[in-house]
Formats: structure tokens, C-alpha cells, sequence
């Protein structure tokens, strides 16, 4: 089955219009794309690996950093009321894994409360975010990721 991620990272096909925010020895993080929210992130394995127990004890450590310090670069930016973070690695073209990191904002109507947030991201592209708002977004973070260095 094609790979999507695998794609975006190779540079084949980018998933994002804004640039990579951070790339550490096993992880990238990007934004996601087309989505009615912005700061929709995806930290994403740079090889091919589609189930958790799959991953090494070097790439978990390294998660958990990245993690870290993508939710409060996040929480800096956007003023959110919490993060969510979700690994489903599922849908047909993205069964390689990949956390969401998705910050909720304080006015998000309750219909799009937990899992339903998910409806912000299955969204045409007329519909979501303009590309340019994503990229000047991703570059805003990257600078941040530099400071926090």
C-alpha cells in the first residue's frame, strides 16, 4: 500500500505547505494539512513503522521529548486550553505512525470536543486553512524550536 508519510518525508509528495518544524534523529514534526485548525501537528517516525511496539527504546525516549516540547511551543503560540494527543495510524495511506498533537482552543464548540475534533481535519481544501497562513505558522514554530534549543 502507498505511503503518504513516507512520501512527505521523502519530499516525493509534501503533506504540508509550511516546512518541517523540527526534525530529530528519529522524528519530524509537521504541520497537518488541509485542516480548519491551526497548529494541527503530527509528529511523525522518519522510517516506515506502522504499530507502537515496533519502535525502539531510543525512538520512545526521543518521542517523549519532542512531545514535551512541542506541547508547550504550542501552548506558547496558540494560548490553547490543553493539547490532545491521539496515535491511531489507521486510515488506508497513513497507517505509519504518527502522534496528533492538536491544541483546543477555549471556544471549541462542544460537538468538536475529544475524538470529534477529528471532523477539523476532513475537510476539503477550499475549506481549511490558506496555505500561506500554515507555512508563516510552521516557520513561526521552527523558530521557537531554534530559541528552545
Amino acid at each position: 500500500m502507498e505511503c503518504y508519510a513516507c512520501k512527505s518525508i521523502s519530499g516525493e509528495k509534501r503533506i504540508s505547505p509550511g516546512p518541517i518544524i523540527h526534525e530529530g534523529k528519529y522524528w519530524l514534526v509537521e504541520h497537518a494539512y488541509p485542516t480548519q485548525l491551526k497548529g494541527w501537528l503530527v509528529i511523525v517516525t522518519k522510517r516506515h513503522v506502522e504499530t507502537l511496539h515496533e519502535l525502539t527504546k531510543q525512538e520512545f525516549a526521543e518521542l517523549g521529548e519532542i512531545c514535551e516540547r512541542t506541547t508547550k511551543i504550542l501552548h506558547e503560540a496558540l494560548n490553547c486550553e490543553k493539547e490532545y494527543s491521539m496515535c491511531l495510524a489507521e486510515v488506508e495511506h497513513f497507517q505509519h505512525i504518527h502522534f496528533h498533537i492538536i491544541p483546543k482552543p477555549h471556544d471549541l464548540p462542544a460537538e468538536l470536543k475529544g475524538s470529534k475534533i477529528f471532523a477539523m481535519l476532513k475537510v476539503e481544501e477550499s475549506d481549511a486553512i490558506a496555505r500561506h497562513d500554515i507555512e508563516q505558522f510552521c516557520i513561526n514554530l521552527k523558530n521557537r524550536y531554534a530559541i528552545d534549543l
